[in-house]
């Protein structure tokens, strides 16, 4: 029988990360604790450790702008397309189900 993956929300491993970079406890101690493996502990430590600059610079504001203006022109496209594809099926008669 197969083994069902762990998932771990956003919060847990920022919990984590943050309890492993504040030293009170060692990362085998947090391991033992919250039942995660210490190599995936200190891998959560290091992804925070190397992204807590774009908290500050604003790239997480940026990109979620350019996700915004990439998804808007692309509704765009969709609403153009359906418009021809109602126009083509419309003067060949094909009626669409």
């Amino acid at each position: 029988m197969q083994r069902q993956r762990k998932q771990y929300t956003g919060a847990f491993k920022a919990k984590l990360a943050l309890e492993a970079i504040k030293g009170q406890r060692t990362v085998q101690e947090l391991a033992t604790a919250y039942g995660v493996h210490p190599n995936q502990i200190t891998k959560w430590k290091k992804q925070l450790v190397e992204a807590a600059g774009d908290v500050f610079s604003g790239v997480h504001e940026r990109r979620h702008l350019a996700d915004e203006s990439e998804k808007d022109e692309l509704y765009r496209q969709i609403g153009k397309l359906q418009v021809e594809l109602d126009w083509l099926q419309k003067k060949s008669g094909i009626l669409r189900r």
